[in-house]
């Protein structure tokens, strides 16, 4: 018989005693303060009451192990001791740390899925979330719905891509059955396209339904929508794109490209988010053309090609100041 087992039956026993020294000196170890200085989380490994205990006296959260293994035992009624990752209070006693371990809530962590990332980038995210287990399963571009998702340590990275999955659906769903009448665009599809251009376009929220109008008055029109981000994707071959666009750029023969192409892109370019679908399935309604980037992180949008060279040539002044502005001046040591 073990060292451990023994220890274990002595303090029972001794536990079990009606009265004396002994049983007040076993409920003193029961219920003094533990070692631990301030809360801490803990991952709790499998494998029953012996590893659990070892686990839980090298984090120093319980003195003695063979002391948590016998008041687990002499407490084992009260429900069996789960693994997972949980908060410890500081100073637990074995009685805090076996209700831990019995009725205490694991450990909610997050994940937050950005708007506008892609699949890529998506797999990424998934692949470094600390806590997950197994790997990432392929993902379609724009299948997962930007979101923030509770996962506990142990979870599944394929379990997070199905809620993920599950959540586009529903969000794509609840935007088209809402969407406007006489759109140009004929299917939740095309919408999810359209929501991704909206959405690696813009990242200012209040303007989202007014950059969907102009997409979508182009689209009626039957120009081409000349999406810078379209010609980004197709530049890095669905990666993000490390450097400026240039004139080859927009003049190269890729499906993604839409200043070669009219209409939407063949599928989606980033996975947007509610708002985004939402834009673009009840878009502001507007007589917009043309949008450029203002130098304050929006956009000025225009009705004519006069007035967007305008302010194509007030940005294009921006930019040029911005080059020449000296450099910030190195912070003294």
């Amino acid at each position: 018989m073990g060292r451990a087992i023994r220890f274990l039956l002595i303090l029972v026993l001794l536990l079990g005693l009606a009265g004396g020294g002994a049983f007040l000196y076993g409920r003193h170890v029961y219920e003094q303060p533990g070692p631990l200085a301030e809360q801490a989380q803990f991952v709790v490994p499998r494998g029953g009451m012996e590893a659990i205990g070892a686990a839980l006296e090298q984090r120093g959260i319980v003195a003695d192990a063979r002391a948590f293994m016998a008041a687990a035992w002499a407490t084992r009624m009260q429900g069996p001791l789960r693994a997972g990752e949980y908060n410890f209070p500081a100073g637990a006693s074995l009685r805090d740390v076996l209700a831990v371990l019995r009725t205490a809530r694991p450990v909610q962590r997050r994940l937050t899925i950005p708007e506008g990332l892609m699949a890529r980038q998506i797999t990424a995210l998934l692949d470094r979330a600390e806590g997950l287990v197994g790997d990432t399963p392929p993902i379609d571009e724009g299948d997962l719905l930007p979101e923030t998702y509770t996962y506990q340590w142990g979870d599944t990275r394929a379990a997070i891509v199905r809620r993920a999955s599950a959540a586009m659906d529903e969000a794509l769903k609840e935007a088209w059955a809402n969407r406007a009448p006489d759109l140009p665009i004929s299917s939740p599809r095309e919408a999810l396209v359209l929501a991704s251009i909206v959405e690696r376009e813009t990242a200012v929220a209040a303007e989202r339904p007014r950059v969907a109008s102009v997409f979508i008055n182009r689209l009626r029109r039957g120009m081409p929508l000349q999406s810078d981000p379209t010609v980004a994707y197709a530049a890095a071959d669905g990666a993000p794109l490390d450097r400026p666009l240039s004139r080859a750029d927009l003049e190269r023969d890729h499906p993604f490209n839409t200043y070669r192409n009219r209409g939407l892109t063949p599928g989606p370019i980033a996975s947007p988010g509610k708002e985004a679908l939402r834009a673009v399935t009840r878009p502001d309604t507007t007589d917009l053309i043309y949008f450029v980037a203002d130098g304050s992180g929006g956009h000025a949008f225009a009705r004519t090609l006069d007035e967007h060279n305008r302010n194509v040539a007030r940005w294009r002044e921006i930019e040029r100041g911005r080059a020449a502005a000296p450099a910030a001046p190195a912070p003294a040591r």
